[in-house]
């Protein structure tokens, strides 16, 4: 039975092992997803305080059930910060730091007095609200990737409960002393789902990896990169097939001399001009609007639920805040401006394109009347869509 066990703690400590070796391979397949390299981290000392606890089931004495102790509580409260990590997107060393606190605090005086019993109760039930914590977390956020993360949590919870058996089992038969490890019914379960609860958490690890991955493709797929809006493609896919009525509205923007801006300061100057204005057209968007970058110097603003004349005001104050931006590169200073083109939807409801092209020669209305000037389409049921690109 003593062999069993301690193939079986073999076996844990080897498959905790590969897990970590694989979550780091992940990360450096992905660098941002940087939980999982602190999953990684929070499995070295779990690793080694498994083999630590495989000394002690041969030779019990007090300083190997300490440093295992000490491993196990940094080991998950690590992996308690990793999940924090992958919820919030930075890591929390106050986790980490009060999970092994708590835990050393609680249970090493226990041991160092010789009750070893009451430590290894202290310590399966910190253990185990570690794992309860860590589980929450990826509950918390299991509407991002709910399949992965719905085993997760419940895989964390489940080894968690085995933790809880263990500790309960000690409790129920109230020795303070044992002299060795403990040796019950509930180690054998809890050491069998710790080896299980492992392998799917690795494989779900992975498998979260893999859905964050491919949901960053489908972001950069639709995003502009240099300024972090939309891009025409995720615009029209947006929009296409909703018809515009007269509580919507679409604006379109255009840098006003664009050209010569990359022909007298640089194309990275030009870069910047494009991304100040992104900052000025996202600045105080609601929920329900769309920011978009069209193409060039061109930017779309989709308005929903817009009130009477609110279409003018946003135009303008992106137009007055950045003509009064001052723009340094490279200790030169210029400023730039905008015109824009309004157009409405209609009571009956019309086609986006056909409003994005209102707006669009509204725009060009705005430049043949000397630029740096907001107009508003007219008569939205005349214009037909057209591509033609001649302004600047």
């Amino acid at each position: 039975m003593q062999l069993d066990y301690n193939s079986l703690l073999l076996a844990l400590g080897v498959s905790s092992s590969c897990l970590a070796v694989t979550l780091v391979g992940s990360w450096l397949a992905r660098r941002p997803e940087t939980f999982l390299l602190t999953c990684s981290a929070g499995l070295a000392p779990i690793v080694g305080g498994i083999f630590c606890y495989g000394a002690y089931v041969d030779n019990p004495r007090p300083m190997l059930a300490i440093l295992t102790s000490l491993l196990f509580y940094i080991g998950f409260s690590i992996i308690w910060a990793a999940g924090y990590q992958f919820r919030m997107r930075r890591l929390s060393i106050d986790r980490v730091l009060l999970g092994s606190l708590v835990g050393i605090v609680a249970s090493v005086p226990a041991m160092l007095a010789g009750y070893d019993g009451l430590a290894f109760m202290v310590e399966n039930s910190v253990i185990a609200v570690l794992l309860m914590l860590t589980a929450r977390e990826y509950w918390l956020s299991r509407c991002e990737a709910p399949v992965p993360l719905y085993g997760m949590s419940g895989l964390y919870a489940l080894t968690a409960v085995s933790f809880v058996l263990c500790a309960g089992v000690l409790i129920w038969d109230g020795k303070l002393v044992l002299g060795h490890a403990p040796d019950n019914w509930a180690e054998d379960i809890s050491l069998a789902i710790c080896i299980a609860g492992m392998t799917g958490i690795g494989a779900l690890s992975l498998s979260l990896h893999q859905w964050r991955q491919a949901a960053h493709h489908r972001l950069e797929a639709i995003t502009d990169p240099l300024t972090g809006l939309r891009n025409r493609r995720a615009l029209f896919d947006l929009h296409r097939h909703r018809p515009f009525g007269p509580s919507t509205a679409v604006i379109v923007f255009d840098i006003d001399r664009f050209k010569a801006v990359n022909d007298q300061h640089g194309h990275a100057a030009g870069d910047i001009v494009l991304k100040l204005f992104a900052e000025e057209l996202s600045a105080g968007l609601r929920a329900s609007d769309t920011a978009a970058r069209l193409g060039g110097e061109e930017f779309a603003l989709v308005l929903d639920n817009a009130l009477s004349g609110q279409a003018e005001q946003i135009a303008e104050r992106v137009r007055c805040a950045f003509a009064a931006r001052e723009i340094t590169v490279e200790g030169k200073r210029f400023a730039c401006t905008v015109s824009a083109g309004i157009a409405l939807g209609t009571a009956k409801g019309i086609a986006f394109d056909s409003v994005l092209s209102a707006a669009d020669k509204a725009l060009y209305a705005a430049k043949r009347n000397g630029r740096n000037r907001v107009e508003v389409a007219a008569y939205l049921h005349t214009v037909m869509p057209d591509a033609s690109r001649t302004a600047s």
